[in-house]
């Protein structure tokens, strides 16, 4: 008869983590990863401690995802997402377009300020030379900037090249503004930082010309 086997340790991570269905334990390794990557950068983080994070083998890992950066890749594109879902959810709540320039930049805020410093991994990553990394960040920074060109445009009557100059321009001030704010949020609340910013932003949008305004011609 043969002997019955050693139960696994208590700490084996394969007995740590249950079933989940696949798109669950997906998120929950992309959570994982999020958390290392930002702690430790691309370079230095290692599938290891990605899975030791999320609680599971490597081999589970590995059926996720093939490589760590097919993994930071995932992660991007699920931040970039978010952000410029913020920045759509900001753009479509109202009519308002004055409204509209307060979300926009509060959208920058709340996304800087999310639990897990993911916007490090947007803004801050050490992986910016890779070129589908700067396609992905660049393909969300376009989003968000076209969403703000629009509601210039509406609200000035400049042509869509102008109107995406003076929106890059807002998304700057947006993002470094947040970046900035963030290690001293405690001094200024999220809601003033946010009217600050924004009347900023909309005094230099509503400060510009208007096309047909007699008093403001078309920039040359």
């Amino acid at each position: 008869m043969q002997p019955s086997r050693p139960s696994a340790p208590v700490d084996d991570p394969v007995r740590r983590t249950s079933r989940l269905p696949r798109g669950a334990r997906r998120l929950q390794l992309l959570r994982a990863a999020q958390e290392v990557f930002v702690a430790q950068g691309f370079h230095a983080a290692a599938m290891d401690d990605i899975a030791v994070a999320a609680g599971v083998s490597k081999p589970v890992l590995y059926q996720h995802f093939p490589g760590k950066r097919e993994l930071y890749l995932a992660l991007l594109e699920q931040q970039v997402g978010e952000l410029t879902e913020r920045m759509r959810e900001a753009m479509s709540g109202t009519d308002d377009n004055r409204t509209r320039v307060d979300g926009a930049v509060g959208a920058y805020f709340d996304f800087v300020d999310a639990d897990g410093e993911a916007f490090r991994l947007v803004f801050e990553s050490d992986l910016r030379n890779d070129d589908e990394v700067r396609r992905i960040v660049d393909a969300g920074t376009r989003g968000c900037v076209e969403a703000i060109a629009e509601v210039i445009a509406a609200d000035t009557g400049v042509d869509q090249e102008r109107a995406l100059l003076l929106a890059s321009g807002m998304t700057g001030l947006a993002e470094t503004s947040a970046r900035w704010w963030l290690p001293r949020k405690g001094t200024v609340s999220r809601d003033e930082a946010v009217a600050l910013m924004s009347s900023l932003s909309w005094r230099g949008i509503s400060g510009f010309p208007r096309i047909g305004d007699a008093d403001h011609p078309t920039p040359s």
